[in-house]
């Protein structure tokens, strides 16, 4: 089983459910991608992963989507519904591989707003790992 995040900058979102996923569950291939990945990974996501002792399993750098790779995952997962037509515009033929979270981007919020979003993605990848 492999599976991908995708948020925009790979920054937060995605590499959070990444290493989160990688931790709960060693036996599945797990990455993330973002549709613009300009920006390091925040500082908050560490913070937080370093709370769930999650922190070994999140990415140095941010990278971006590569369309060649996109047709090996099992299941996308994208933040945004914005990034379900980035991977899209990418690799068609994906479409039935991907599902939305519908989680807000963080990185430019106030702590309180990235602390409930990273609840959010705890909760979902929690659910996700239950079910793979």
């Amino acid at each position: 089983m492999k599976v991908l995040f995708v948020c925009s900058g790979n920054a937060y979102r995605s590499p959070v459910a990444e290493a989160l996923l990688k931790k709960l569950r060693p036996d599945i291939n797990v990455d993330s991608a973002g549709t613009d990945p300009a920006i390091p990974i925040s500082e908050t996501a560490k913070e937080y992963l370093a709370r769930e002792n999650a922190e070994q399993y999140l990415k140095k750098n941010p990278k971006g989507l590569d369309s060649k790779q996109l047709g090996e995952y099992d299941l996308i997962v994208a933040m945004e519904p914005r990034h379900k037509d980035a991977v899209l515009s990418k690799r068609p033929k994906c479409a039935d591989k991907i599902v939305v979270w519908n989680i807000d981007d963080p990185y430019f919020l106030p702590r309180g707003h990235a602390e409930k979003v990273f609840r959010q993605i705890k909760g979902k990848v929690h659910e996700l790992a239950d079910s793979l």
